[in-house]
C-alpha cells in the first residue's frame, strides 16, 4: 500500500488527533527511553563478564575472574529490572495501541513470540551461571555463560526486527486494510533489519564498554589504582573504544539508506522544508511556518553526504502530503536528535583515540592521567545520551506513522479512558524499580570494597566458602 493508498483508505483530517494520543505517545516514550538503557547489559555485559573469565581461566588472573564473578551479579540485578520494565512495555502495547495489535498483531507480534523463547533461555543460564561459581568444572562453568550472551542477542534481534518491521513493512497480505495471510520470515528478516540491528548490537558494546570502564576510571580517580580497577577499565574500554569506528561506518550506511527508503524522515534529520540539490548540513536550529530558523549550515555537505555529489537531490519536507507530513516540531526533535546522535559519536571517539594513543605510546599514563581519566569516566554517560539520541531518531522520525504507509499512530491509539493516571502509575513504579536496582548496585560495590568478595550466608541456600581465584 502506497502512502497514497493508504491516505485513500483512511480519510481522516489532521486536526482528528485523539485526546488520549499525547499521554500515550509520552508515556511510551518515557518507558522506552528506560528499557532501551538496559538493553546494553544484557547484549554485552554479558560478553565482557565472559572476556574476564576467558582471561582468569587462561592465564591465572584472580583479578579478571574476580571481575567476572562481580560483573555476573550486576548482570543478574538488570536482567531482573529490565524483566519488569520489558513485561510493562508488553502489556503497554495491547492497553496503549490496541489498533496496531488489533490490525497487526498477527505480523507485529510475530518478532516478540520469538523474544520470549530468548528470554526464558536467558534466564535460565543466566540463573546455571551465577550458581555455578566453585561448583562446576572451570570449563564447564565458562561454556554455561556463553548462552546467556546469546540469548541476549536473540532477544534484542527480534525487539529490533518488530521495530525495523514498523519501519519497513513486509511479509503481510492485505485486503481490504485488513491483514489476511503473514509470512514470519519476511516479517522477521524486512528491508531494514539487518542494518538496525547490527546498529543496535554494536551500541550495546559502546555503552555497556564504555559504562564499565567509566566506574573503573571514577575509581581510579578516588585512587584505586590497583590491579583490578586497572584490568576492569582496560577491558571495558577497549571494547567500546574498537567497537566506535565500525559504528560510525554502519550508521554513515543506515543515513544512506533512510535516504532512499525513508524521505520524509532523512527530511526531519536534515531539517529540509523544501525539496532541492545543493543542500547544507545544518547543525543545530529549528523548524517554524517552515523555515530554517538560528542553524549553522556547511554549504552542500548534506548532498554530498546522502549521493556523494554536492549536486545530490533530497526531497523535503514539502515533498510529503499534509495528511502525513511531521509537525515543526517533530521534524526539529528529530534533527536535534541525530544532532546529538552525531555529535556525541565523535566525541567519543576523540577519547578512545587518545586511549589508543596512551595504550601504545605512554601505557603509564592510563592509570595516572587525571584528565584522561575524567574524560573517560563520563563518557559511560555520553554513550547513553548517544544510544537515546540514536532511538529518538527511529521513533519520532516515523511520525505521524506507527507502521509506515499503513496505519497513523493516532489510529492505533486507545480513545477511550484517561491515559494520565495510567502515565502516573508506570512513572511510579519505573522510578521505584529504578532507584531499587540503584541502591542494590550501590551496596554490593560498597561490601565488595570492604568485605571483598565472599557470600553472605542465606536461610534457603547452601552454606559455603566462595574462593577467590581459578578454580582448580
Amino acid at each position: 500500500m502506497t502512502t497514497a493508498d493508504a491516505l485513500t483508505y483512511l480519510s481522516i483530517p489532521a486536526d482528528a488527533d485523539p485526546e488520549q494520543l499525547f499521554p500515550a505517545r509520552e508515556q511510551m516514550a518515557f518507558t522506552l527511553g528506560f528499557h532501551i538503557i538496559l538493553v546494553p547489559f544484557g547484549v554485552a555485559l554479558t560478553t565482557l563478564m565472559l572476556i574476564a573469565h576467558h582471561r582468569g581461566l587462561r592465564k591465572g588472573d584472580t583479578e579478571a575472574l574476580l571481575l567476572a564473578r562481580r560483573w555476573s551479579k550486576v548482570a543478574a540485578v538488570l536482567f531482573a529490572v529490565g524483566a519488569v520494565t520489558g513485561t510493562v512495555l508488553s502489556f503497554e502495547l495491547g492497553i496503549l495501541w490496541p489498533g496496531l495489535m488489533k490490525n497487526y498483531g498477527s505480523a507485529f507480534g510475530f518478532p516478540f513470540a520469538v523474544e520470549g523463547l530468548f528470554f526464558f533461555l536467558e534466564a535460565i543460564f543466566v540463573s546455571l551461571y551465577i550458581y555455578g561459581w566453585d561448583r562446576m568444572r572451570p570449563w564447564a562453568h565458562f561454556w554455561c555463560g556463553v548462552p546467556v550472551s546469546l540469548a541476549g542477542l536473540g532477544g534484542t534481534a527480534s525487539v529490533v526486527a518488530a521495530n525495523a518491521w514498523m519501519n519497513q513493512p513486509a511479509g503481510i497480505t492485505l485486503e481490504h486494510g485488513k491483514v489476511v495471510a503473514v509470512r514470519p520470515a519476511e516479517v522477521y528478516f524486512n528491508g531494514a533489519f539487518w542494518l538496525e540491528f547490527l546498529h543496535m548490537f554494536i551500541a550495546a558494546y559502546i555503552v555497556a564498554g564504555f559504562v564499565v570502564a567509566g566506574v573503573y576510571a571514577a575509581g581510579m580517580l578516588r585512587g584505586r589504582r590497583d590491579r583490578y580497577h586497572r584490568v576492569g577499565f582496560v577491558t571495558g574500554f577497549a571494547v567500546a573504544a574498537y567497537a566506535l569506528p565500525v559504528q560510525i561506518l554502519v550508521g554513515d550506511t543506515i543515513a544512506r539508506q533512510v535516504f532512499g527508503d525513508e524521505p520524509a524522515k532523512f527530511a526531519a534529520i536534515e531539517l529540509l522544508p523544501t525539496t532541492s540539490s545543493h543542500v547544507p548540513e545544518t547543525l543545530g536550529g529549528v523548524l517554524a511556518d517552515g523555515e530554517v530558523r538560528y542553524g549553522l549550515k556547511i554549504p552542500d555537505l548534506a548532498s554530498l553526504l546522502a549521493g556523494f555529489r554536492p549536486s545530490t537531490r533530497i526531497d523535503g519536507l514539502e515533498a510529503v502530503p499534509a495528511q502525513v507530513r511531521p509537525t515543526d516540531a517533530e521534524a526539529t526533535v528529530v534533527h536535534w536528535a541525530f544532532d546529538i546522535m552525531v555529535g556525541t559519536s565523535f566525541l567519543l571517539l576523540a577519547v578512545a583515540l587518545w586511549f589508543t594513543w596512551l595504550w601504545w605510546l605512554r601505557r603509564d599514563r592510563l592509570a595516572t592521567s587525571r584528565w584522561f581519566l575524567r574524560c573517560a569516566s563520563a563518557c559511560g554517560v555520553v554513550a547513553v545520551l548517544c544510544l537515546e539520541s540514536g532511538w529518538v531518531v527511529t521513533e519520532v522520525g516515523r511520525q505521524p506513522w506507527i507502521v509506515v504507509g499503513h496505519l497513523l499512530t493516532r489510529d492505533a491509539v486507545a480513545t477511550h479512558g484517561n491515559l494520565w493516571p495510567f502515565f502516573g502509575t508506570v512513572l511510579a513504579l519505573y522510578s521505584a524499580v529504578g532507584a531499587a536496582a540503584v541502591w542494590v548496585l550501590r551496596a554490593m560495590a560498597r561490601r565488595w570494597r570492604q568485605q571483598g568478595d565472599a557470600a553472605a550466608p542465606v536461610p534457603y541456600g547452601p552454606e559455603h566458602e566462595v574462593r577467590e581465584g581459578p578454580v582448580s
